[in-house]
């Protein structure tokens, strides 16, 4: 009779989970990776299915990719970019572009009422008037229908044409630069008439440098006179800079571009008989036969 002992170990055996069929692959031996690699193992006994769905991802990712390449990048703004590597010339530039504007708006104290020196900001705007384009053509117009010599005619047709070539030329920088004041603050009226509307070049320091430089090469005057005539031209150019106007290079660049408008209408300049000529036609008592 088989003993009490054999007849236990074959009632755990009946009674054990891993003798069920499914889970007799568990009692079997690894192989070729033994005991060492149940993740080998584990990974060949993957399901047909779990393979055929890793060989299917590779063959759908370049469709993923496809489509994000379609996708436009999102660009940002340039202010908002920053250059790893900087050259030289690009870190000087924008280090002066920041001291300019950095003292431009400290120059700005007579930018609003209520700036430090707003109790001035009236005189120093009658000042920046005066170097206005409308208020010197106007007045060369009125000289021109009061003058009675035929050098001082020439001079003012000539002055007249100086003027018209700065307001045309200083407006057509403008609006291909567009750069704003250092303050933002709407143009005046006299401003949008004269199209002085954006900040580089100062209009006002080119005209008062060409008026000036024409006045001084053309009219005889005093010492003391010509000193003021300078002074003049110096303030009217700083002057937009305190009313927040323009920025201290574009006071600069406006008088550079005032010589330059002088120098030009000296290699263009009219003689008396074609000043007289351009008289007639614009009162309309010009005869071709006479």
């Amino acid at each position: 009779m088989p003993s009490s002992n054999s007849v236990r170990s074959r009632a755990r055996e009946r009674n054990s989970v891993l003798s069920r069929p499914e889970f007799i692959s568990l009692n079997q031996p690894l192989r070729g990776g033994g005991a060492g690699c149940p993740s080998e193992s584990r990974g060949s006994a993957r399901r047909p299915g779990q393979i055929k769905h890793q060989t299917s991802q590779p063959s759908e990712e370049p469709t993923d990719s496809g489509s994000k390449d379609r996708r436009e990048p999102i660009k940002m703004p340039e202010e908002d970019c920053m250059l790893l590597n900087p050259s030289f010339k690009g870190i000087a530039k924008n280090s002066l572009l920041a001291i300019d504007i950095c003292l431009s708006k400290r120059m700005g104290v007579c930018a609003y009422t209520s700036s430090s020196w707003g109790g001035c900001r009236s005189m120093v705007a009658l000042l920046a008037l005066t170097g206005h384009g409308i208020t010197w053509i106007i007045g060369t117009i009125v000289c021109l229908t009061r003058s009675n010599t035929l050098a001082g005619q020439e001079v003012l047709v000539n002055l007249l044409l100086a003027l018209i070539l700065d307001v045309m030329t200083v407006a057509g920088v403008q609006r291909l630069v567009k750069r704003r004041g250092p303050w933002e603050m709407m143009p005046g009226f006299m401003d949008c008439i004269a199209m002085d509307i954006y900040s580089f070049p100062a209009a006002h320091a080119s005209r008062a440098a060409m008026v000036s430089k024409f006045l001084l090469s053309h009219l005889v005057l005093a010492v003391p006179l010509r000193i003021l005539l300078v002074l003049w031209a110096l303030l009217v150019g700083m002057s937009r800079v305190l009313l927040g106007k323009h920025h201290l290079t574009d006071m600069v660049c406006g008088f550079a571009l005032g010589m330059l408008h002088f120098s030009l209408m000296e290699s263009v300049w009219l003689s008396s008989s074609t000043c007289q000529t351009l008289i007639s036609i614009s009162t309309l008592s010009w005869s071709p036969f006479f």
